[in-house]
């Protein structure tokens, strides 16, 4: 009963758009109307600049160590706080409070990994992040850290293996998000950060 509880809950904090919520109180704009159409922190900056961004990744990531540690406090089951975070980034690309429509869930999977395994998704982390300066492809960087996260998982320390398989499930969804980033690098018609 607590797996499914912290589940429910975990999905409506993951449903919260802070993306669309800020759009709306600094421009009166719906956010998925605008820049990639994506509610999440990078069309933030794109459409409202450095500040609502940074605001919106924050929130994201926080959505997502709160599921986490949701799962610990109502669940004694090893893997159940990740996937209480799992759920939250469903809630992040689905929400049921804005018709479905959200965004790729790369901040709050950021904060699931990182409360979840701080040092694989740290080691990830900072490879995403090189890549992302080195070609100013945010999607790329984005990818980079889910698919490697799971591999780190089962390298680096002693986590059961069920994070590596539910890492994994999480990596695949992200990727299938990011399926339109995936075609527009191949061509090379990728936006890069600071391109308006």
């Amino acid at each position: 009963m607590g797996i499914l509880l912290s589940c429910v809950i975990a999905y409506l904090i993951g449903s919260l758009s802070f993306s669309y919520l800020i759009a709306k109180k600094v421009k009166k704009i719906d956010i998925r109307q605008h820049g990639s159409g994506n509610a999440g922190a990078t069309n933030t900056l794109r459409v409202l600049g450095k500040g609502p961004a940074i605001a919106v990744l924050a929130l994201d990531v926080l959505k997502g160590i709160g599921a986490v540690w949701l799962g610990v406090l109502l669940t004694d089951t090893t893997w159940a706080p990740f996937l209480s975070g799992i759920f939250a980034i469903i809630g992040h690309n689905w929400p049921v409070f804005f018709n479905f429509r959200g965004g790729k869930g790369v901040a709050t999977t950021i904060g699931v990994f990182a409360t979840v395994a701080f040092l694989p998704s740290l080691y990830a982390g900072i490879i995403a992040i090189i890549l992302i300066i080195i070609t100013r492809y945010v999607s790329l960087g984005s990818i980079t850290f889910v698919v490697l996260t799971p591999p780190f998982l089962v390298l680096v320390g002693d986590y059961p293996i069920t994070y590596a398989y539910l890492a994994a499930v999480v990596a695949v969804l992200s990727v299938w998000r990011h399926r339109a980033n995936v075609s527009r690098l191949f061509k090379g018609t990728e936006s890069k950060i600071g391109k308006k």
